[in-house]
């Protein structure tokens, strides 16, 4: 989730709602529901060893959960009316952080907008 959000700018809301199938591994991609539209994010180096730790981690913890949530929790993986965890979930699971998901989005956005500004003018 903080690689979402720190990499590719996605809000916590969006990181709540993927699915396991939006996933793609196997062409290092992650399509993001965006309304009715979708949008694909290529995942670089760190973000797609991340998500495939996740995808390892989770079927380990819950191999039985249903769940089609790309993130689940102790209380969602295998809660039978398969609820996406909430941002309060999200926000808990890096106490220690310093900043929060949506400070982190934001600094992601600022940083390519600095990356990317037309200085000439």
């Amino acid at each position: 989730m903080l690689a979402l959000a720190a990499v590719h700018a996605l809000p916590p809301r969006e990181i709540t709602r993927l699915l396991v199938a939006d996933l793609d591994l196997a062409l290092g991609r992650l399509d993001v529901g965006r309304g009715h539209r979708r949008h694909t994010l290529h995942l670089e180096d760190l973000t797609y060893r991340l998500a495939a730790e996740w995808l390892t981690e989770r079927h380990r913890r819950w191999p039985h959960s249903t769940n089609p949530h790309l993130l689940v929790s102790q209380q969602t993986a295998l809660d039978a009316n398969h609820p996406s965890v909430g941002v309060r979930t999200l926000r808990g699971a890096c106490p220690s952080l310093e900043l929060s998901l949506w400070q982190l989005r934001e600094d992601r956005i600022l940083d390519e907008a600095c990356l990317t500004a037309d200085l000439s003018t």
